[in-house]
């Protein structure tokens, strides 16, 4: 799902304004919100970048609205219909069909680096391997 930029404002605009309200009706004055609102505004803009980047990243979506994975390697063997690509998933070891396992049910390198007490690198290495070798056998 993409970052819609002016929903986001416009919820934005909508919070500020009922705060400013509460903050004038609590006796504040208009300086210190116009100042409040500025800083505001200054946070506002790095988040929306930070969220438009996000966004040309691969994004994995909330765990409820993925769809069911199997949780163990056995049952993603048994879910793959395709025989070539059975065939190559069972040439690889274990490692690499858990820790794809774990990219299917979204987690990041950083979360299975933890998990395996290895770095992120290590895992995105695991994973670019894994994906060259399994182009050249399909």
């Amino acid at each position: 799902m993409s970052y819609n930029k002016a929903r986001a404002e416009k919820e934005w605009l909508k919070w500020k304004n009922d705060e400013e309200q509460q903050l004038r009706e609590l006796g504040v004055g208009e300086e210190i919100i116009q100042r409040l609102h500025s800083y505001d505004w200054e946070i506002f803009k790095l988040d929306r970048k930070f969220y438009e980047k996000l966004t040309d990243i691969e994004v994995h979506p909330a765990a409820e609205e993925r769809p069911c994975n199997p949780h163990t390697v056995q049952g993603l063997l048994d879910e793959i219909e395709d025989e070539r690509l059975l065939t190559a998933l069972q040439t690889e070891d274990g490692r690499t069909l858990e820790i794809l396992l774990y990219k299917l049910d979204g987690y990041t390198n950083e979360e299975i680096a933890e998990r395996y007490g290895v770095s992120a690198n290590a895992v995105k290495l695991r994973m670019w391997k894994f994906k060259k070798r399994l182009k050249k056998f399909l």
